[in-house]
């Protein structure tokens, strides 16, 4: 079986996509098209059942990212937060005090505006 050679990519300018839900969090990072080049998650870092959603397990996350995106030579991020869940600043926070400067934080997460209607009364 033939070794296959990682390519080494050198990529200055990206996005990094945190997805926090009530029972994990994913952390995603894309070069400028949308192409994800690297990603981590909280039950990829070894945590399982209710420790995956603490803040502590997202943070662990977000550091795996940061160390790939450091590799690659990133030196520019945006970064897009969605979802409800617990670790989504804790992972932000690991992006603001490294090296990597960031451009901008963006909250994309769906806010009910007047919720479901609610059933006939009997």
């Amino acid at each position: 079986m033939a070794k296959v050679k990682k390519i080494k990519r050198n990529i200055t300018k990206g996005r990094v996509y945190i997805q926090s839900s009530f029972n994990n969090t994913i952390v995603s990072l894309t070069d400028m098209n949308g192409a994800v080049v690297a990603w981590s998650s909280a039950g990829n870092c070894g945590f399982k059942g209710a420790r995956k959603n603490t803040p502590y397990a997202a943070q662990l996350a977000a550091k795996k990212v940061e160390k790939q995106a450091l590799d690659m030579g990133m030196t520019m991020t945006e970064i897009y937060v969605n979802g409800p869940g617990q670790g989504k600043d804790a992972a932000v926070r690991i992006f603001q005090s490294s090296i990597i400067r960031v451009v901008g934080i963006r909250d994309h997460t769906p806010h009910p505006h007047n919720g479901c209607k609610l059933k006939k009364r009997r």
